[in-house]
């Protein structure tokens, strides 16, 4: 681990100036297991960015954990740096979707890890719900989220299980030791979700997130927004609006780079084509939609025209259209995938 967080703190220190600004609005650590790092990790990395970088007081510093990664000690420690909101992968409060799913923590941990964060006054707190797990019924679904309304939960986003190739969970498929995912039950709860959580005054701000007023996570929307980032870490992502690059995924190839100053990642330019194909898809995502006005100032009249084209061939029922954005009625949100794709310009 030190001679990880070593080569991570080099690396901010190289890559200083990516960003062309020294203000930042949002720290994230995610992927993999950061809530691994001790107290001391965490705030050498800290200290290294605060030589580069300034922040305000509104700034949103959010740190993934686990259930079971929660307890006094670790709230205590972490009360002592600069984190102040949480992004929780608590799946779902039943043990049977747990065990499905291959989950670490159990019910218990689930159900204990948001009142000791809020006790010792973490308030920013994001959970993470899957949904459409075979064992998870609708009923189930509606006592998971009454369980984060009743500890004020202000973000939560919600993701559709999905089975990744040469996962145990497929092997498991494939042997027909655990029951597949259905299309039809996904759907029936991704609608329940828009509905429920639209009648508690959430709002339905990307496909998979939901936010009460004034909690929409600034660090996602950066993303959806084309705001541009620096990862950094092993296999971390980076985009100044030109190019997106990504470090190597291998940790002794990472760490090892780092001694000697040099940074092994893959970069890739970002042209026009590839631009507008990348504004379609997180646009449609979100609720701000895509807005002709940016296409035509981004992209120029071709691409406009041949957005136009295309939508007007579509089904309108899967669109509102408002003042010029055009975004995804809730039938719509069923076929984001598809519909994004079919929008795409393909040479």
């Amino acid at each position: 681990m030190d001679d990880l967080v070593q080569a991570i703190c080099t690396e901010i220190k190289l890559r200083r100036n990516y960003l062309n600004t020294s203000q930042l609005t949002s720290i994230y650590f995610g992927g993999g297991t950061p809530s691994l790092l001790s107290e001391n990790a965490l705030m050498r990395i800290f200290d290294e960015i605060s030589k580069h970088f300034s922040w305000g007081n509104d700034i949103e510093i959010t740190l993934e954990a686990n259930p079971d990664d929660i307890n006094q000690q670790y709230i205590r420690w972490l009360k002592k740096t600069p984190v102040n909101r949480f992004s929780l992968g608590i799946q779902s409060f039943f043990e049977e979707d747990l065990q499905y799913m291959h989950r670490a923590h159990d019910a218990k941990q689930a159900l204990q890890c948001l009142p000791m964060l809020q006790d010792a006054g973490f308030e920013k707190l994001s959970a993470d719900l899957i949904y459409g797990t075979p064992t998870l019924s609708t009923i189930h679904l509606k006592k998971n989220l009454d369980v984060l309304l009743r500890h004020q939960v202000a973000h939560i986003s919600a993701y559709a299980l999905t089975v990744e190739p040469r996962t145990p969970l497929q092997k498991q498929i494939d042997r027909k030791e655990k029951v597949a995912p259905s299309d039809q039950l996904v759907e029936e709860q991704f609608k329940f979700l828009m509905d429920f959580l639209g009648g508690q005054n959430y709002i339905h701000y990307e496909i998979s997130n939901f936010a009460t007023e004034g909690n929409m996570a600034v660090h996602n929307s950066n993303y959806w927004k084309n705001v541009p980032y620096l990862g950094v870490g092993p296999a971390a992502h980076s985009f100044d609006v030109q190019t997106r690059s990504w470090n190597v995924a291998n940790n002794l190839q990472y760490i090892q780079s780092m001694e000697q100053g040099v940074l092994v990642n893959e970069i890739e330019q970002i042209d026009t084509l590839t631009a507008y194909n990348e504004y379609i898809m997180t646009g449609l995502r979100t609720m701000w939609g895509v807005e002709e006005a940016t296409i035509l100032a981004r992209f120029g009249e071709t691409f406009l025209s041949f957005f136009i084209g295309q939508i007007s061939q579509m089904n309108q029922q899967f669109f509102k259209k408002e003042r010029g954005h055009w975004k995804l009625s809730q039938e719509g949100k069923l076929f984001c995938d598809a519909i994004s794709a079919d929008l795409f310009w393909t040479e």
